[in-house]
Formats: C-alpha cells, sequence, structure tokens
C-alpha cells in the first residue's frame, strides 16, 4: 500500500486526445491523479466539473491535473467534451496504474460485491513523491480540499 513520502509509481497511459502522458512529463510540478470509476457518471461527472471549475487555482500553484480510469480513449473523449472538461482524462483499460496505486478494490453495491476503482486522490510533490493521499473520495469539496492540501 502506498503512503505519503513514497516514491509514486512511474506511468505512461493514452490520453482522451490520443497522446501518451508519463508521470516524467510533470516533473518539477505537483500532479493531482484523481483516479474515479466511470465516465457519465453522477458522481464522477460533478467530481470533474469540480477539477474543471478550480483549474485557475490549481494553476497558480503550479499544479496539474489528471484524471484516470479504465474507460476507453473515445469515451473519455465524449465526457471531455459533454463537460468541457479543460484537463486530460487517462484510460488505464488493463488497470495496471489502478493497481499500482492501489485503488483497484474489492466493492459493494446493494450486497454484490465486484472490483472497482475506489475514488481516490493522489498528490505529487515536484519530486515525484506521495505529498498526499484522499481515499474513498466524498465529491461534493473535494477539490477545494485538495488545493488546500497543496498548500
Amino acid at each position: 500500500m502506498l503512503k505519503e513520502g513514497d516514491k509514486a509509481p512511474a506511468f505512461s497511459l493514452p490520453t482522451d486526445s490520443g497522446e501518451t502522458v508519463s508521470l516524467k512529463d510533470f516533473k518539477g510540478q505537483t500532479v493531482v491523479l484523481y483516479f474515479y470509476p466511470k465516465d457519465m457518471t453522477p458522481g464522477c461527472t460533478i467530481e470533474a466539473c469540480d477539477f474543471r471549475d478550480s483549474l485557475a487555482r490549481f494553476k497558480k500553484k503550479k499544479a496539474v491535473i489528471l484524471g484516470v480510469s479504465r474507460d476507453s480513449t473515445e469515451r473519455h473523449g465524449k465526457f471531455r467534451e459533454k463537460y468541457d472538461l479543460n484537463f486530460p482524462l487517462l484510460a488505464d483499460e488493463d488497470g495496471t496504474v489502478c493497481k499500482a496505486y492501489g485503488v483497484w478494490k474489492e466493492k459493494s453495491l446493494y450486497g454484490r460485491k465486484f472490483m472497482g476503482i475506489e475514488r481516490t486522490t493522489v498528490v505529487i510533490d515536484p519530486q515525484g513523491k506521495i505529498q498526499s493521499i484522499f481515499s474513498k473520495v466524498k465529491v461534493k469539496g473535494h477539490a477545494g480540499a485538495v488545493l488546500e492540501a497543496i498548500g
């Protein structure tokens, strides 16, 4: 299990716009890596729009926002376009990055157990170390809490 102070696991993933993004591309910047279950669902839409509306404040703190789910790049593109999202969405279709960050977990809904992404945000400092981990995120007000944690 990852904890604050650990080196963030490296990754390279395709984005909704067709390019590949790697953690090393953001060396010297704070990275807000937020994992969410599924494009177009109510909670994920609220969370994405909250980050979208807060992007200018994140940029002032030299922080970038990257959304990650197991949806395809095509689905990410539709989600990003529909809600005018102003940051990249990364497609972790095989779940490698979700597993590396420990967010692929057993979940339960109405008594049914299944594997899925536990909504989690990981803040990575400019040196590539984990600064903060927000587990089991409640979407309302989450972007503000992340901004406070960045300082």
